[in-house]
């Protein structure tokens, strides 16, 4: 394990020309930063000695006030469509790329602090982030780890009285995140759009070499590159919607070319099952409700595609395009079967799930809760799994369903125990519901910041029972369930 000062920084992205970025240091909170969480499992991904946390040097670097050699800070240049409206310029407005550290292991990890301070792209902003969205962010980019999803990281919370104004004064925040790569759709869109093709050219290279090195020999690798996203992101959108979780803001901007969960704004959990959920309350018309992902995913990629065209034939990205629908939908039926735990795959899969959802909506049945219970289904004839039947006020509706299940189940030959034990390892028993991210919220308000450090190590497990946390396996109590999300950060 290394210490702060042995980490071998590096940014790649600082060599490509100035056109891509705005190279200035972050910009010191007005008043002293203190550590509000360190993630160990973050650190280890980086080779860090979780005893650097400690150190004052570990808060003036990850507080914006130090740099370590090797460093060169930078924010990034890009544009993107905004709820279907495209913006010329965006880029990196309260995020600072510091550099890359690779790990024994070969591995690459930028690292950028989000709220660190203006830079050129921060328009009106302040370049600030609250302390409010920072643990939001913290929080669910590790839950998204734990439940096997494509994410960033997230390494720390650096904290400071520093005064934010937002809709009321807040204080400030840094969230130390790690991604391979921060390299999004609208990063291409911008120098498709200002005809800067050598530019677009410069950036799908350096992003084939360092994350697509099996294309780069190719000579169609501009459209092999595009298809090798269109699938990743595909398959990350149909875990999303397994798992019930809705992003809010799926703008082109926050779309990774690497296919993670990128930029945590608005977001949310599903409690009482409704696919027209939406998570962000600035989402008027319910662009990103938690039904219409899969198709904005599909929207997104058709930007990207737009972009690339200077590198690539037009039928040779329509006919990556046209498998996404396909892989989204087939991935999502995989992932569904499991959650019921069926095995062999049998035409009337899809109704079956599709009747069981249908019963969650008009019931209002608790997601997450629901499918972990459902593992205690059994499919003996005559037994009436009541425990599940009182999740419906129409006891009936469910019992109809539930037969036709029990017949299904033993006509694969399924047993109750072997398919409980496999469904609790796809279903989790915890998930970040918001009003478990606002209880720690309001805490570190009041500079309590241990139901952070309980939360980030309950959910690196959701999948395990976890003795004396079973509250926060609950549905969530009443004033919990509509809780207003925004952009505002």
């Amino acid at each position: 394990m290394r210490a702060l000062e042995q980490l071998a920084f590096d940014n790649s992205y600082a060599r490509l020309p100035e056109s891509f970025h705005a190279k200035l240091n972050p910009t010191p909170f007005s008043r002293p930063p203190y550590l509000i969480s360190f993630n160990p499992a973050a650190a280890e991904l980086i080779d860090l000695d979780p005893a650097e946390a400690a150190r004052p040097e570990f808060v003036g670097v990850f507080g914006g006030s130090l740099l370590v050699p090797g460093m060169e800070p930078l924010a990034m240049l890009y544009s993107g469509h905004q709820f279907g409206t495209y913006v010329p310029q965006l880029g990196d407005g309260r995020a600072i790329l510091l550099g890359e550290v690779r790990n024994d292991r070969g591995e690459t990890w930028e690292l950028q602090l989000k709220g660190a301070g203006m830079t050129p792209f921060s328009r009106d902003g302040d370049g600030r982030a609250v302390l409010r969205s920072t643990i939001r962010e913290y929080l669910c980019s590790e839950a998204m780890h734990g439940l096997g999803i494509p994410t960033t990281r997230a390494l720390c919370i650096v904290g400071s009285d520093h005064q934010v104004y937002r809709e009321q004064v807040e204080t400030g925040a840094i969230v130390l995140r790690m991604a391979p790569s921060h390299v999004r759709f609208g990063s291409f869109e911008v120098f498709y759009y200002r005809k800067q093709h050598e530019q677009l050219k410069m950036l799908a290279d350096y992003v084939i070499d360092r994350h697509y090195p099996h294309l780069a020999a190719r000579t169609d690798k501009y459209a092999r590159f595009f298809s090798e996203v269109v699938e990743r992101t595909a398959k990350l959108i149909a875990r999303w919607q397994a798992v019930g979780w809705a992003h809010g803001v799926m703008n082109t901007d926050n779309m990774s070319i690497l296919g993670l969960t990128l930029d945590y704004g608005p977001f949310g959990f599903i409690d009482d099952y409704d696919p027209g959920f939406i998570c962000n309350h600035s989402d008027h018309n319910g662009r990103y409700a938690f039904n219409q992902q899969p198709y904005i995913g599909l929207w997104n990629l058709s930007c990207l595609a737009q972009a690339l065209l200077p590198l690539a034939g037009k039928d040779e990205l329509k006919a990556a395009l046209d498998r996404y629908t396909s892989l989204c939908e087939g991935r999502y039926m995989e992932l569904m079967r499991a959650k019921i735990g069926l095995g062999a795959i049998q035409d009337d899969d899809a109704e079956l799930i599709h009747d069981l959802l249908a019963l969650m909506a008009q019931h209002h049945v608790d997601y997450t809760t629901f499918f972990r219970g459902l593992g205690e289904f059994r499919s003996t004839a005559g037994d009436t799994n009541e425990a599940l039947r009182d999740f419906f006020l129409d006891r009936e509706a469910f019992d109809r369903w539930s037969r036709r299940y029990a017949e299904r189940l033993r006509a694969e030959g399924s047993r109750d125990e072997e398919r409980r034990a496999h469904m609790q390892r796809v279903n989790p028993k915890y998930v970040l519901r918001n009003y478990l991210a606002q209880q720690a919220i309001e805490k570190a308000q009041q500079k309590d910041f241990s139901e952070i450090d309980r939360l980030l190590t309950l959910l690196r497990n959701p999948f395990d029972d976890q003795p004396g946390m079973e509250t926060y396996a609950a549905a969530p109590p009443n004033w919990g369930k509509h809780l207003s999300v925004s952009c505002s950060s």
